[in-house]
């Protein structure tokens, strides 16, 4: 069985090296082209085609897949059985969904129908969910609307995103190579969604991450584990964004405006939010390395009554 594997970013990179570490025939990967990246906009390459290239497998890099008749040719030329895509982050036209002889599938990082898109591990956590998942799916043109073949599910807790990519691949990579056999087969289970329960999860945008001390500090704390690692929640404190990575909700209330300064001491910074308060216990400077809220108070006075934006 020919496979082509699709996909772009780290959560991608645990279902390909799974497939090559198993065994099963990966004869062409296709990833986003390379992109300007970091302060310094050094062009870099996707962790799967880093990957691929590790495995010797030949990549190629499309702009877009509609009208590349280039790349229509050259998977052509691979006679794949089967594509696979994770976190591809582009729609696969109808002319590439109707080329495998075993069709097209997708690892989503959700419960489907719940949380479409391309950001459901973070809308999820911003959300409140108390568990997420993988779901492994039949590829269709509606995004991530395909018939469901398998799912597994991951309990959220207190996890950042940035915890959830990694054991979402993980979980992404064992259910694919389980279905596998089946899909091989023609005996992988195939279930319609209901998409009257389809909710969406869209793209995360910079200001986003912007906190809003009016809101309960739950949700806050939930905003900041959702955008860790990118692009991360701040706060305007003297004129500057400042980073927030860590922060544990309090059920007391207060009376200050919201984002008042209540205290600074080595539990770290108390922050009026919502009628309570808000710890904020790991934050990030401009310029700065990530650091506890106490060693950043001990080379930053602050005092009760400033405020946070």
């Amino acid at each position: 069985m020919k496979i082509v594997y699709m996909g772009t970013p780290e959560f991608a990179v645990g279902p390909l090296k799974a497939l090559c570490e198993n065994g099963f025939e990966v004869a062409l990967v296709v990833s986003r082209p390379d992109r300007a990246r970091g302060r310094g906009k050094k062009i870099q390459s996707p962790p799967v085609k880093e990957a691929a290239e590790y495995y010797g497998i030949p990549v190629m890099q499309p702009e877009r897949l509609k009208g590349d008749k280039a790349f229509a040719q050259a998977l052509g030329d691979v006679g794949a059985d089967l594509i696979v895509t994770a976190a591809y982050g582009q729609i696969l036209p109808a002319e590439i969904l109707q080329a495998p002889r075993l069709g097209c599938v997708n690892i989503h990082a959700s419960l489907l129908p719940k949380y479409r898109g391309a950001a459901p591990i973070q809308r999820a956590i911003m959300a409140g969910e108390r568990e997420t998942g993988v779901t492994l799916m039949w590829m269709a043109e509606e995004m991530d609307a395909g018939d469901v073949i398998a799912s597994r599910k991951a309990e959220i807790g207190r996890k950042a995103a940035s915890e959830l990519f990694g054991e979402l691949s993980g979980l992404g990579a064992a259910l694919l190579i389980d279905m596998l056999p089946g899909l091989a087969s023609g005996t992988a289970p195939r279930q319609q969604q209901d998409h009257g329960l389809a909710t969406y999860a869209p793209m995360i945008r910079k200001e986003e991450g912007r906190v809003d001390f009016t809101q309960a500090p739950e949700a806050i704390e939930r905003l900041i584990r959702g955008l860790d690692p990118q692009p991360g929640a701040y706060a305007i404190f003297r004129g500057a964004p400042l980073k927030l990575w860590g922060a544990e909700p309090s059920g007391i209330r207060h009376e200050e405006a919201p984002g008042t300064v209540i205290s600074a001491d080595s539990n770290g910074i108390a922050v009026s939010a919502g009628g309570r308060a808000i710890l904020l216990t790991e934050l990030q400077a401009p310029g700065k390395k990530a650091m506890a809220a106490a060693d950043f108070i001990r080379g930053n006075r602050i005092a009760a009554g400033e405020t946070m934006s």
